[in-house]
């Protein structure tokens, strides 16, 4: 069985660069392979396949498409909390899972060295501790660039 490795280039919100994938022939049936030409049309979902000589890797170029939005994930960007597995337990004391989630909130705080409202979802904890100690150090201290905000 021949492998043809490919340098394939990926467009897309979610990935960016250069992947290098190893294909099979069994992976492109249908290939029309011609040396006249300088490139390899795939009869799969709109593949490009181009290339010079076959001795060299092709260069494989693949159509990216988003089908979801990333979702905001229930955790504080300062403090590191996140949501606690536990048990619900009944009267007669059956156990069952359930989530506790973390208390999040929107605040727009200012930001006094960019001079500007900045817009974040935090925990309860976190505005305490952000009023206790400064938005400038609470966010040096958990590594956050709040310019990008």
């Amino acid at each position: 069985m021949a492998t043809i490795t490919a340098g394939i280039s990926l467009r897309g919100p979610a990935v960016s660069g250069n992947r290098t994938f190893a294909v099979t022939k069994r992976a492109l049936p249908k290939l029309k392979l011609s040396s006249e030409l300088s490139f390899l049309t795939s009869q799969l979902s709109g593949i490009k396949i181009s290339s010079t000589n076959l001795s060299s890797p092709a260069s494989l170029s693949v159509p990216f498409k988003t089908a979801l939005q990333p979702v905001a994930r229930r955790i504080c960007p300062f403090t590191g909390k996140k949501s606690n597995r536990a048990n619900k337990v009944s009267h007669s004391n059956h156990k069952t899972k359930k989530l506790q989630f973390v208390n999040l909130q929107y605040k727009r705080i200012w930001w006094e060295e960019g001079k500007r409202f900045v817009k974040l979802r935090l925990s309860t904890k976190a505005i305490k501790t952000i009023e206790k100690n400064g938005l400038d150090a609470v966010a040096k201290k958990a590594g956050i660039d709040l310019s990008k905000k």
